[in-house]
């Protein structure tokens, strides 16, 4: 039930739809629903299963109705016309989302595609990661680091021939070798375990329900803390992102980079940084955000 203050966000849960809406001076005319506990609504009597709660209220109330979650208010959907509508034909409007708290750590308040506002630079930046980064030249441009993991997977279970191999361990190994090449380039200077490790955390940090994203007046205080161990688990990653682009941009300055056939995440980021161009590069900022959030969708992919 993270991140439901945002302000427009449409969210889906096994076929039905809400957004958020944030209260002002001029009460909107609302859906039916429930009635809730002053301060808090409805959010002791929200059920785990979503779906089946949704449909036990959607009897009483009709295809569309509201839910106060603290100082949120939810409408749900349950009609696929209306559905269609928010997610498709008045998308632009119900596209922006207000980063939850934890988030705000790690991506400088929201540079990444996932929670920068619907825009020009939204549109911007999602078209350089489109055609610069997810093109098909720029994967080939990474296919003999794909390569090199995958040879290196086969002489190990060949070096095993006679004795018991776990497929599984060495297929979700070499997958992680292979990702991690693909985002950071031939010799990354962090253990993978341990690297693995930490994102696994900082990922429990992230989906970690947050009393400040309900009620955002209490933010300041972290009641539970995760706004500080975000902060913690953040600065170790941009502490290891940090040397690696320091270096990339020292061998740049001396003139020593030289073409190459493989070029990994990292390097073709930072490439899109050194453009300069306001409309067609990416800030170092934004270009650490990328970085952290790729290296989320690696361990879940995994």
């Amino acid at each position: 039930m993270t991140n439901l203050y945002n302000k427009h966000a449409v969210l889906a849960s096994e076929g039905w739809w809400w957004w958020d809406l944030k209260f002002t001076k001029i009460n909107p005319l609302l859906p039916p629903g429930p009635l809730g506990l002053p301060i808090i609504g409805n959010l002791p009597f929200i059920k785990p299963e979503l779906h089946r709660y949704f449909s036990d209220l959607s009897r009483i109330y009709g295809p569309v109705f509201k839910l106060r979650m603290g100082r949120v208010l939810a409408i749900v959907i349950n009609s696929p016309s209306l559905a269609n509508e928010v997610l498709k034909v008045q998308d632009a409007i119900f596209a922006n989302r207000d980063v939850p708290v934890s988030s705000v750590v790690g991506t400088f308040g929201g540079l990444n595609i996932l929670w920068r506002p619907n825009g020009p630079r939204f549109n911007q930046l999602r078209k350089l990661v489109i055609c610069e980064i997810m093109s098909k030249q720029s994967l080939d441009a990474c296919y003999v680091l794909r390569q090199r993991e995958v040879r290196r997977m086969v002489k190990e279970i060949h070096g095993k021939v006679g004795s018991s191999v776990n497929i599984y361990k060495q297929l979700s190994a070499t997958a992680l070798r292979v990702m991690m090449s693909t985002l950071w380039g031939d010799d990354p200077s962090q253990d993978l375990i341990e690297f693995r490790k930490r994102l696994d955390e900082i990922i429990v940090t992230f989906a970690a329900r947050n009393v400040s994203d309900l009620f955002p007046i209490l933010a300041p205080f972290d009641l539970q803390g995760i706004e500080s161990k975000a902060k913690e688990q953040v600065s170790w990653f941009y502490g290891v992102f940090e040397p690696m682009i320091k270096n990339r941009r020292n061998i740049r300055d001396d003139g020593k980079e030289k073409e190459k056939i493989s070029k990994d995440f990292m390097q073709q980021l930072l490439e899109l940084h050194w453009r300069g161009d306001e409309k067609n590069s990416l800030s170092i900022n934004e270009v650490k955000a990328l970085l952290l959030v790729n290296n989320f969708n690696t361990i879940t992919s995994t």
